[in-house]
C-alpha cells in the first residue's frame, strides 16, 4: 500500500486503503514488466492486512524550520518525538496537541525512554486539554546545556503549565550524538538533568522506577553500559566515566559524600564495540542491550528477593551475532530494534476469535469456572513470568523468551541462575529490519528498509548513513521501506507486502525509520456503570479513542470514572482513591473530529506507527466497514451484501457514513467522553443504534442494486433475478429492474422473484399485467405457476380476463390444436387460469362452465357446493353428470365403472331434487331423449329411490349421516319416483331386475299392464306371476308357475300366499296328470288341504314315483301335529290348573291385625252411607280409615288394626276384612297397610258412592253364613280396584 506523504497527504480510495505503490525504476532491474504486472493483479485480488493514514499534517510543528524526526516513542497517550536539531515534542494523543517542546541537545536524537513505562493511562474525570487549549503558548523551552551551565544567567522561556495527572507524571530520557543524556520532567520543568558522556550516546534506557531511584542506562560508540545513579535536578554534569581528571574527582568525592550529588557512573559492561540499543523489560526485571557482538541480557536490581541481591546487575545470557557475510563490517553500523510484548495487548489471531454469542462458547466458559482449571490457571500464570522480547538486528529476527531464575541442577551442583534465557525462533529476511514486534501471538511485523539490487551486490553501506544534512548532495539510490506481516511458524510472509510511500525515501538510511506500536489494551472486569453501561473502546491501542464502537472482534466493554483497566500509580494514588482508568483524557470527540484529527486513531485495536524523518504513518487492523469498503471496491458486491445481511452495523461504521451521522452542537459543555456519549443530541451510540436498520438497509439496497449491474453485465440472469429477490426492497427498484428484464426477454429469470405480497408505496398493477400478458401470448404453460403465486390483487383482474378471452375467440388456441404432442395443453391452461380469474372477480357462474368445459370434476363440485349453483347449470345437466366420464369411456366402458365415475353429479341432482330447486321433471326431459344417457337416468332414479343424496366434503361426516335423515330423503324420493313411475319400471327391468321386483312389490303408481308387457317381452317369469296376481288374475298366474316354471314348491306357496279354496282345487286339477306334482303336493302341501281329497283325486293306475314315500310323509306329518296338538292341550291344562290353585290360596289367606283398645271418642259415624269428611287426612295412622282418618272400633274401644301384608305374593289382591262388633260399615284392607271404610273407597274410586246391600245379612248370620259376603264381595269387585292412594296408583289390584 502507497501513501504519500509530500507536505500533502495524498487522497485516499473510499475505503480508507492506501493504494499499492507502483514500481520504480529501479524495480524494473529486478523483475520484468510482465511479472510486474502478473503480481500486481494478484496484490489487487488480496484484501490488505492493515490499513493506513498519514498523520504527518497533525505534526506540523515537529518539521517546522525544516527539521526532521531522529527518534521516536509512543506509549499511553503520549507520543515523543526526537529531531535531528535536538528539539523534543512530546504531543498529546489522540489529539496531537502539543504538551510540550523544548530542546535538550545540540545535536540529532538518537534515543528516547520514558519512566514509568508504559505510563499510567489519563483518568476520566481529569481535565487536561481544558486548560491547555485555553493557557497561551510560550516558546519552547530547552533543558540546561552545557553553555547554559557555564551561565547560569540566561534565562528560559516560559513554558507552559502541563496538569501534574498521572498521566502526565512521566520522566523523559534522551540520548544525542552530541554525547549528552537529558532527563526531564514533563510536568515540572526545573526537575531536569543534563550529563555529558564525552562520546555520541546511541541508546538511554530509563528506570522503570526512575521517581525513587533516580537511575538509567546509556550507551553508545564507547562501548560502554553505563548506570548512572543520582544527579541534582537542575544541573548539568560530565560523567566520571570520561576519564577526565575533574570529572573522576567528581565521581570519587560524590561516592563519599563530599561532592556536589552530580551523580554516579558505573560501568556494567564494555569492550564489545558500540552500543545501538538499550532497553528495560516491561516487569522492569530485565535489561537487553545490543552491541557489535550479539545480543546481551541482564538482571537488574528491580524487584529483587532477599535471596536474589546477589543477582543484580548480572548478566543472564549472551546471544551472538550471525556468522554471515557482511556482518563482520556491518554489526556495528545496523541499528539493532528492540521490543518486550506485552502479549495481553495483541491483535487476535482469526482462528482464535470466537463467536462469544454462541451457546457453546457461553457453555464452555461456565464449565471452565465451574470446573475451577487449576492446570489451566497456573499455566496463565506461568505464561505471565515469562517475558517475551523481539530483536531486530539487520536482516535477523530473534524471539526470544526470558524465564525466571532458579537453582540449576547441573554436572558440577547445583546452580542459581539469575534468568533463563530461551531463543524460541530466528528468522532471516532479505532486508534490514527498522522495526519489529508482535502483531498477533502467531504473526510478526517487520519495517523493513529495502536498498537495491546494486547496493547489494557492491557491499554499499550507503543504506546506513544518517540523514543527508541541507547542502550535501548523496547518491539517491535507497527504494521505498515495507510492511510486512509474517507468520512465525512457516517464517513466510502471509500476505504480499504493504509498500510504504513516504518522502524523500530515496536518501533516507534504515536506521532513519522508527516503528511504534500501542498495544490492545483489554477491559477490566471491574465495571462501575455510569448513566448505564456505556460499550466503549477497551483502553490505549485497544480502542482508547474508538468511537465507532465496531464490536466485531472483542469482548463488550464497558467504562466509567472508576474502571481501571491499567494502573501504574504510587501506593499514595491508590490510598487516595485516585482512579487511573483506561480511558484517554477528557477529550471532546467532536472536536477533534473537527480538528482533522484521522478517524483512524480513533478505532478500536492495535495502533501500529511508522515513523520517518519527514512523515508518520497510522497503521491499523481494519474494521468491517474497511472490510466493506475493499469488497465494494474490488466489486464483490456478493459478499459486501452478505456481511451487511449479516453485521448491519458495518453500513454504519463507514467512514462517509459516520461524517453524516456526525453530532451538531451540543446541548451542553462537554467535558468528557463520559458527557459526550450521555449527551441527547450528541449521544452517537443510541442514534448510530436507532437508525442503524435503517441505514444498513439503505447500504443493502445500494450494493444489491451493483451486484445486480454486475451480473447483468455478464449475462448471469438467472443468478441477477434470484438477487433480485434478494436485494430488491423498493417498488421504484422493481420497475426499474422488472423493465430491464422485459427488455432483455429474461421473463422466467425474474418472475419467479417479483414480490408477491403488496408493497408500500405499491408496485405498479402494469408491472404484473404485463408479465401476465406475456405468457399468455408466449409462454401459456408458465401462466399457471405465475397466477398460482400471484395474488388478482397485484393487477387488474378485467384486463387479464380480457386478454384470455380474446386469446380463445381468436382461434389459435383450440381444444383440439396440439402443443408438445399434447391435445390441447395450451386451451385447458388458459381455460383454467380464466375460471380461476372469473371466481376472483365474483363470476362463480361463468368460473362453473369453464370447469365444466375441462371436465374439472373436482373444481366443479367443489364450486357447485360452495355456491349452490345447481341451478345456474340446470340447462346442461348432461354436461355436470358427465364431467369425470370421457367420450371413450362412454362408449365402452361397463355400467359399474360409469356408475362410480357419475354418482357425486347424480347424488348432487337427487339433492337438489328433494330441496326443489332440480325438479325431477327436469333431469327427466334433458336426460330421456338424449342418445347415450338412459344409462345416468337410471342412476339419478335409483338414487331417489333409495334416498341416496349428495354430502359436501366439508361434513363433519359424510359418510354416516343420521338414520332418520335416510329414511326421510328416501321416503321423499319414493314420493317423487311414483310420479314417474311407468319411466322408473321401464328403466329399472333394464339395468336393475332386483330393484324392479321391489318396485313392483312396493310401488302403487305404475301402470300394471305396461309393466307386464315388460316382464312377458323379458320373461321376468316372478315378476309376471306377481302383476298377474295383483291383477286378480290367480289361475293364469298358477298357470305360468305351473307350465312354465315348473317348480311345484312355488305353486304350493303361490297358492298358500293367496289361500283361495278354488285356487287349491285348480292347483289340484293342474296337478293330476303330472306324477311329479303330485308327488310334491304330498310331501309340501302339509295341513293346508285335505289330504283325503288329495288322495281321492289320484287317477287310479297312475304310476307316481314315489307314492309311498310322499304318502308316509303326509302321514308322518300329520301324526306329528296331532302329537304337538296333544303335547299343548296338556300344558295349557297343567298351566290353568296352576294358575286356579294360586287363585283359591290367595282367596283364601286373611290380613291379620293387631288391636289396640282405646277410649270411644265422641263421635261415630252413625250409619252405613255415612258420608266422609271433605278433606282427607295429611298423614294415615295404623288403625284408622286411609279416607277419612277416623279410627275404627270394637266393643266400645278404639281398634287400633295394623296390618301385616303377603310378602310372597307377586300380586296384590284386594282384602276384605269385616268388623263384628259395633263398627257398622265394611272395612277394606290392602296389602299396603291401608284400610279403608268401603263408603270412603267408594269416595276415591268413583263419584257413585252408593252401598251395595248385603243381602241376608244380619248380626246372627253375620259371622257365620258366607254366602251373602261373596255375592257382597262380587258387588264390589266391579267398583273397586287397587289401593287409591297416589303413592300406590301404579300398584292397583
Amino acid at each position: 500500500m502507497a501513501l504519500g506523504v509530500d507536505g500533502e497527504e495524498t487522497s485516499n480510495d473510499p475505503s480508507g486503503q492506501f493504494q499499492k505503490a507502483q514500481a520504480t525504476d529501479d524495480m524494473d532491474a529486478r523483475t520484468d514488466e510482465n511479472e510486474e504486472e502478473e503480481e500486481e493483479d494478484d496484490e489487487e485480488d488480496d484484501e490488505p492486512r492493515l490499513k493506513y493514514a498519514s498523520l504527518t499534517k497533525s505534526q506540523g510543528p515537529v518539521y517546522r524550520n525544516g527539521d526532521a524526526t531522529s527518534a521516536f516513542l509512543v506509549a499511553g497517550d503520549k507520543m515523543i518525538i526526537g529531531t535531528h536539531n535536538g528539539n523534543i515534542h512530546v504531543l498529546l494523543l489522540p489529539s496531537f496537541q502539543s504538551l510540550r517542546s523544548y530542546r535538550p541537545h545540540s545535536a540529532s536524537i538518537t534515543g528516547v525512554s520514558i519512566s514509568p513505562f508504559p505510563p499510567p493511562l489519563p483518568n476520566v474525570k481529569t481535565e487536561v486539554l481544558s486548560r491547555a487549549s485555553v493557557e497561551p503558548r510560550s516558546l519552547p523551552a530547552r533543558a540546561p546545556t552545557s553553555q547554559d551551565t557555564a551561565s547560569p544567567s540566561a534565562k528560559s522561556p516560559r513554558q507552559v503549565l502541563v496538569p501534574a495527572t498521572p498521566s502526565n507524571s512521566i520522566h523523559i530520557a534522551t540520548s544525542s550524538i552530541d554525547g549528552n543524556v537529558c532527563i526531564s520532567s514533563l510536568i515540572d520543568s526545573k526537575d531536569v538533568l543534563l550529563r555529558n558522556f564525552g562520546r555520541p550516546v546511541q541508546a538511554v534506557a530509563i528506570s522503570p522506577e526512575y521517581k525513587n531511584d533516580r537511575s538509567y542506562i546509556s550507551g553508545g560508540l564507547a562501548g560502554n553500559l553505563i548506570l548512572t545513579t543520582g544527579g541534582r535536578p537542575g544541573t548539568s554534569s560530565t560523567s566520571n566515566t570520561t576519564g577526565g581528571a575533574a570529572a573522576t574527582a567528581s565521581g570519587w568525592l560524590g561516592t563519599i559524600g563530599l561532592g556536589t550529588n552530580n551523580g554516579n557512573d558505573t560501568v556494567l559492561h564494555s569492550g564489545e564495540g558500540s552500543i545501538s540499543a538499550i532497553k528495560w523489560s516491561l516487569s522492569g526485571k530485565y535489561i537487553v542491550w545490543v552491541n557489535e557482538q550479539g545480543i546481551k541480557i541482564m538482571r537488574s536490581n528491580l524487584h529483587l528477593e532477599n535471596s536474589e541481591i546477589d543477582f543484580a546487575w548480572k548478566r543472564i545470557s549472551h546471544i551472538d551475532r550471525p556468522n554471515l557475510a557482511g556482518w563482520e563490517d556491518m554489526a556495528g553500523l545496523w541499528k539493532a530494534r528492540l521490543d518486550w510484548v506485552d502479549e495481553d495487548g495483541l491483535e487476535m489471531d482469526d482462528e482464535d476469535i470466537p463467536a462469544i454469542d454462541t451457546p457453546e462458547v457461553k457453555n464452555g466458559l461456565a464449565a471452565s469456572i465451574a470446573s475451577g482449571d487449576v492446570q489451566s490457571i497456573r499455566q496463565a500464570a506461568e505464561n505471565k513470568r515469562i517475558e517475551k522480547l523481539i530483536v531486530g538486528w539487520g536482516g535477523t529476527i530473534w524471539i526470544i523468551n526470558v524465564k525466571p531464575g532458579g537453582t540449576i541442577v547441573g554436572k558440577d551442583g547445583d546452580e542459581r541462575k539469575a534468568g533463563l534465557v530461551e531463543v524460541v525462533t530466528i528468522l532471516r529476511t532479505d532486508c534490514i529490519i527498522s522495526g519489529v514486534s508482535l502483531y498477533t501471538p502467531k504473526l510478526l511485523l517487520v519495517l523493513a528498509y529495502l536498498t537495491t539490487e546494486e547496493d547489494r551486490k557492491n557491499g554499499s553501506s550507503n543504506s546506513q548513513q544518517g540523514t543527508p544534512k541541507r547542502g550535501v548532495h548523496r547518491r539517491q539510490n535507497a527504494l521505498q521501506p515495507e510492511m510486512r506481516i509474517i507468520d512465525i511458524a512457516t517464517k513466510e510472509e502471509v500476505c504480499v507486502a504493504d509498500t510504504l510511500k513516504v518522502s524523500r525515501f530515496q536518501s533516507l538510511s534504515a536506521t532513519d525509520y522508527h516503528l511504534g506500536v500501542l498495544p490492545l489494551i483489554k477491559a477490566s472486569t471491574k465495571v462501575v456503570t455510569q448513566r448505564g453501561a456505556l460499550e466503549v473502546i477497551g483502553g490505549i491501542g485497544g480502542g482508547l479513542w474508538d468511537v465507532t464502537r465496531d464490536a466485531t472482534m472483542y469482548p463488550t466493554r464497558l467504562f466509567s470514572s472508576a474502571a481501571s483497566v491499567r494502573s501504574n500509580g504510587s501506593n499514595s494514588d491508590l490510598q487516595s482513591g485516585k482512579s487511573t482508568v483506561g480511558l484517554t483524557t477528557d477529550i471532546n470527540v467532536a472536536t477533534l473530529r473537527g480538528q482533522g484529527v484521522h478517524p483512524d486513531i480513533m478505532t478500536r485495536g492495535m495502533k501500529i506507527f511508522i515513523q520517518s524523518p519527514y512523515d508518520c504513518v497510522l497503521a491499523t487492523k481494519p474494521t468491517i466497514a474497511d472490510h466493506l469498503s475493499w469488497l465494494e471496491v474490488h466489486e464483490k458486491y456478493e459478499e459486501a451484501w452478505i456481511l451487511i445481511d449479516v453485521r448491519p452495523e458495518a453500513a454504519n461504521l463507514l467512514p462517509e457514513k459516520m461524517a453524516d451521522s456526525s453530532p451538531g452542537t451540543p446541548t451542553k459543555a462537554q467535558a468528557s467522553l463520559v458527557d459526550f456519549f450521555a449527551d441527547d443530541n450528541s449521544q452517537t451510540a443510541s442514534s448510530q443504534t436507532r437508525n442503524s436498520n435503517s441505514q444498513a438497509e439503505k447500504e443493502k439496497r445500494r450494493l444489491g442494486e451493483k451486484w445486480l449491474q454486475q451480473l447483468v453485465k455478464n449475462n448471469d440472469w438467472t443468478r441477477a433475478g434470484q438477487v433480485a429477490g434478494q436485494v430488491l426492497g423498493t417498488s421504484s427498484s422493481w420497475e426499474h429492474w422488472v423493465w430491464v428484464f422485459a427488455e432483455a426477454n429474461k421473463f422466467q429469470e425474474i418472475t419467479p422473484y417479483i414480490p408477491t405480497v403488496q408493497l408500500q408505496p405499491p408496485l405498479p398493477s402494469l408491472v404484473y399485467e404485463f408479465i401476465l400478458g406475456h405468457y399468455i401470448s408466449h409462454d401459456r404453460p408458465r401462466l399457471n405457476e405465475v397466477l398460482e403465486r400471484w395474488s388478482p390483487e397485484l393487477f387488474d383482474v378485467h384486463i387479464i380476463i380480457a386478454r384470455i378471452e380474446g386469446k380463445l375467440k381468436v382461434g389459435d388456441v383450440r381444444e383440439d390444436t396440439v402443443e408438445d404432442g399434447v391435445a390441447g395443453r395450451d386451451w385447458q391452461v388458459l381455460m383454467k387460469n380464466l375460471a380461476k380469474l372469473y371466481l376472483a372477480d365474483g363470476r362463480a357462474k361463468d368460473a362453473l362452465r369453464c370447469y365444466i368445459k375441462l371436465q374439472d370434476a373436482d373444481a366443479a363440485m367443489t364450486l357447485i357446493s360452495d355456491y349452490r349453483l345447481v341451478e345456474a347449470i340446470s340447462d346442461d345437466l348432461p354436461g355436470l353428470i358427465l364431467l369425470r366420464i370421457s367420450k371413450e369411456q362412454q362408449k365402452s366402458a361397463p355400467l359399474a365403472e360409469l356408475e362410480e365415475a357419475s354418482i357425486e353429479p347424480i347424488r348432487l341432482l337427487v339433492d337438489e331434487a328433494h330441496h326443489g330447486t332440480v325438479r325431477p321433471e327436469i333431469v327427466i326431459s334433458q336426460l330421456e331423449n338424449r342418445s347415450g344417457m338412459l344409462p345416468y337416468l337410471f342412476f339419478y332414479l335409483r338414487a331417489l329411490w333409495n334416498g341416496d343424496t349428495y354430502t359436501a366434503p366439508t361434513s363433519p361426516s359424510p359418510e354416516h349421516p343420521s338414520p332418520k335423515s335416510v329414511n326421510l330423503a328416501a321416503m321423499e324420493g319414493k314420493s317423487l319416483v311414483n310420479d314417474h313411475a311407468d319411466l322408473a319400471v321401464s328403466l329399472f327391468a333394464e339395468y336393475d331386475r332386483a330393484l324392479f321386483f321391489t318396485f313392483l312389490k312396493s310401488s302403487q303408481s305404475y301402470t300394471l299392464e305396461k309393466a307386464s308387457t315388460i316382464c312377458d317381452s323379458r320373461q321376468y317369469i316372478p315378476e309376471l306371476v306377481y302383476l298377474l296376481a295383483k291383477e286378480g288374475r290367480t289361475k293364469e298366474a298358477l298357470s305360468i308357475i305351473i307350465d312354465k316354471i315348473a317348480d311345484v314348491s312355488q305353486a304350493i306357496a303361490f297358492a298358500k300366499e293367496q289361500d283361495d279354496p278354488d285356487l287349491w282345487g285348480d292347483l289340484l286339477d293342474y296337478s293330476m296328470n303330472k306324477p311329479s306334482f303330485i308327488r310334491g303336493l304330498l310331501e309340501e302341501v302339509g295341513t293346508s288341504i285335505n289330504p283325503i281329497a288329495l288322495v281321492r283325486r289320484i287317477p287310479e293306475g297312475l304310476e307316481i314315483e314315489g307314492l309311498r314315500q310322499g304318502l308316509s310323509r303326509m302321514i308322518r306329518e300329520y301324526e306329528l301335529q296331532d302329537s304337538i296338538s296333544e303335547g299343548v292341550a296338556r300344558v295349557l291344562r297343567g298351566e290353568v290348573v296352576a294358575g286356579m290353585k294360586t287363585l283359591r290360596t290367595g282367596q283364601k289367606r286373611g290380613v291379620k291385625f293387631d288391636i289396640v283398645h282405646q277410649a270411644r271418642p265422641a263421635s261415630r259415624h252413625s250409619n252405613r252411607n255415612h258420608i266422609h269428611p271433605k278433606e282427607r287426612p295429611k298423614m294415615i295412622k295404623p288403625g284408622h280409615c286411609a279416607g277419612c282418618g277416623d279410627a275404627f272400633f270394637e266393643d266400645g274401644k278404639v281398634s287400633i288394626l295394623k296390618i301385616f301384608p303377603r310378602t310372597s305374593s307377586s300380586t296384590l289382591r284386594m282384602l276384605t276384612a269385616i268388623v263384628t262388633a259395633t263398627e257398622k260399615q265394611t272395612l277394606v284392607g290392602y296389602p299396603c297397610a291401608h284400610i279403608f271404610h268401603l263408603s270412603c273407597l267408594l269416595t276415591y274410586t268413583t263419584e257413585n258412592n252408593a252401598l251395595p246391600d248385603e243381602e241376608g245379612e244380619t248380626p246372627s248370620t253375620r259371622d257365620g253364613s258366607i254366602g251373602p259376603k261373596i255375592r257382597h264381595a262380587s258387588q264390589l269387585k266391579g267398583k273397586i280396584g287397587g289401593c287409591p292412594v297416589n303413592v300406590h296408583k301404579e300398584d292397583k289390584i
